[in-house]
């Protein structure tokens, strides 16, 4: 072996170990993609027989990108994304220029764009009424509009909701309370079933109000399929509430009217 076919090895080989130290480098970063060192001989002349030709040596052809589906891991971060199969995130700098990325480390600037260090994510304006991409519209950054709503109480006008809605599943063959036992949330002997929901005040302060549901006395006149009469009595931090609205003592009357469930 001559010189010089041993000093293009090594010269391969130490290209190939850059490769694998930079594989091992980026080994947990995020949207990295490895890569490969792929060699070729080399020849002094390709004309004649191959047979008869020798080779003088190896070279780095090329190093490839392996764009394998990576491992997709959880965090606590809501605006970290990930792509499960082909595709990159469209990003763009502040000049304009255009990149494209695996990683979807995203969090908000101070202008509410949603940026990838200093990268700002890109996407496509769409129609709020379809929710199609408008048509003949580019790619631009995405920013993010906030309005200072302020604290809203459960079920206060604007932005937050209309209120708290339950789904419930009551068993029409519970025995009805009878009205000589008058209901109390410390007695669980006077009402059938309980639930607890979290609930926001006008000041955005939390608070636990508890539902308790209690089968009253059938209606009157039965009906096809037979109903019967629910009454719901509501607690606010472990206290009742009354009539008029207000906490009060546990054996108050509740502000709920009687409401009715098919069996």
């Amino acid at each position: 072996m001559g010189f010089q076919q041993g000093l293009s090895g090594l010269g391969a080989s130490a290209k190939s170990l850059d490769v694998i130290g930079n594989n091992v480098a980026n080994a947990n970063t995020v949207g990295f993609k490895g890569a490969r060192a792929e060699f070729a001989d080399i020849y002094a002349s390709t004309f004649g027989s191959s047979s008869n030709i020798a080779g003088i040596g190896a070279k780095n052809q090329t190093i490839a990108q392996q764009f394998g589906q990576g491992n997709t891991t959880s965090t606590n971060n809501p605006l970290d994304i990930a792509i499960t199969g082909n595709g990159f995130f469209r990003m763009q700098d502040p000049s304009g220029t255009v990149s494209y990325s695996r990683n979807g480390q995203f969090q908000l600037d101070k202008n509410g764009f949603i940026v990838n260090n200093a990268q700002l994510l890109t996407g496509w304006p769409v129609d709020t009424a379809s929710g199609q991409v408008l048509a003949g519209s580019t790619a631009q950054p995405i920013q993010l509009q906030f309005a200072n709503i302020g604290a809203r109480a459960t079920g206060g006008s604007g932005i937050v909701g209309t209120g708290l809605n339950l789904g419930l599943n009551l068993n029409a063959n519970d025995k009805v309370k009878p009205a000589s036992t008058p209901f109390s949330s410390t007695d669980p002997t006077t009402y059938h079933y309980s639930t607890s929901a979290t609930v926001f005040d006008s000041l955005g302060a939390a608070h636990i109000q508890t539902f308790y549901f209690r089968k009253d006395v059938p209606p009157a006149t039965p009906t096809v399929p037979p109903t019967s009469t629910w009454t719901v009595h509501y607690a606010l931090d472990g206290k009742d509430v009354t009539a008029d609205g207000q906490l009060g003592a546990q054996a108050a009357a509740t502000i709920s009217a009687a409401t009715t469930a098919a069996a």
